[in-house]
């Protein structure tokens, strides 16, 4: 039954193939429909932004496209669209600045420090919903060391950035997509030497900035109940403006960053002035969701000029055992109007949240 099934879908990828060579534009759709959303998911590893994934990838299905003619089966329709699709986020990775996350940025601000404002420059790690993208649970091949998720998780796309474009790409598609040191080589157009190479110093470099654990093992080690009462005790604490709840879910010395605002802060010291000062001067209500394989929530500021809580940021958690040793929260200047109903069609939105809530 699976050779059989195999060979039907072999013989419907060729239908389709040929098809698209003769100009059938539904037929291209279709021949490369099952492969998006993981196309996409390894723009967004190799580039670190959502945006920039959504154009590398147009271009990339371009290129496709135009270059049908060229294809001829050397390769697996998957492998040739990986290769294409590498190719146009290091075109991308050629003439901009690394993403990072504002702990790379520059120091933590101190308890007394205010708000900077926000850098206008695309440099910031964007979040990732994988729900909405079809991120599965497990690994892409056997031959992965890091799960789907795992491969989308903050830290490791931080630490991604910061590998040279070449060990970047060695090790997505390496340790997180699983193709054999051949198939990579013949995909980049390099050795297996050079391949192994990249691998080796990739690994070392990303294991400097990666921590001990992924939040996958944490959060299967905490349970889906215990992350339940968690995450309600999150927004509990929001939704009352209780700073000693807040500090309560957080280590000692954890950290509070708001892309694309510069300013973070570390130690509970330095939030805790914080949260008084500035943050929860604003009423607050929340929804969970995920993001990057992470606890996440969607975060409502009371609005008075339109009576409804509007979207203002959201907050994703790295989480050790019960607490956050980060929580990221990725904002909208606090601007009324268009600048937060932009930001919920840019991020909220992608996470099937509403821009207000009633």
């Amino acid at each position: 039954m699976v050779n059989a099934t195999s060979t039907s879908a072999r013989a419907e990828e060729g239908r389709l193939l040929e098809a698209a060579r003769g100009g059938d534009d539904d037929a291209f759709r279709r021949l490369v429909e099952p492969y998006r959303r993981e196309l996409h998911a390894h723009c967004y590893r190799m580039l670190g932004s959502v945006h920039d994934a959504d154009d590398a990838l147009q271009d990339a299905l371009l290129r496709a496209w135009r270059g049908l003619q060229k294809f001829e089966h050397r390769s697996s329709l998957r492998t040739w669209l990986y290769r294409i699709t590498t190719n146009a986020c290091l075109d991308v990775i050629s003439r901009r600045p690394k993403r990072v996350l504002p702990t790379d940025h520059g120091p933590a601000a101190g308890p007394g420090d205010g708000l900077a404002d926000p850098l206008t420059e695309s440099v910031w790690i964007e979040p990732y919903a994988d729900k909405q993208h079809g991120l599965e649970d497990g690994y892409a091949a056997p031959e992965a060391r890091f799960e789907q998720r795992e491969g989308v998780e903050l830290a490791f796309i931080a630490a991604l950035q910061h590998l040279p474009a070449s060990q970047r790409t060695v090790l997505i598609l390496r340790d997180v997509l699983g193709f054999s040191a051949r198939e990579s080589a013949d995909l980049l157009g390099r050795t297996v030497p050079s391949v192994n190479g990249a691998l080796r110093r990739g690994r070392k470099a990303a294991a400097e900035r990666l921590p001990d654990r992924t939040q996958q093992i944490t959060l299967r080690e905490l349970g889906d109940e215990r992350i339940r009462e968690l995450a309600q005790r999150y927004i509990d604490a929001w939704e009352r403006g209780d700073i000693d709840a807040i500090l309560g879910l957080l280590v000692e010395d954890a950290t509070f960053t708001m892309p694309p605002l510069p300013t973070w802060y570390r130690g509970r010291d330095a939030i805790a002035a914080f949260l008084a000062r500035d943050a929860l001067q604003d009423r607050w209500r929340l929804l969970p969701a995920r993001a990057n394989g992470q606890l996440a929530f969607g975060c409502y500021a009371w609005d008075p000029e339109q009576g409804t809580y509007t979207a203002l940021s959201l907050d994703v958690l790295t989480l050790d055992g019960p607490r956050a040793t980060e929580v990221t929260s990725f904002v909208t200047p606090h601007s009324r109007g268009p600048a937060r109903d932009q930001f919920a069609i840019d991020v909220l939105e992608r996470f099937g949240l509403p821009a207000r809530l009633e």
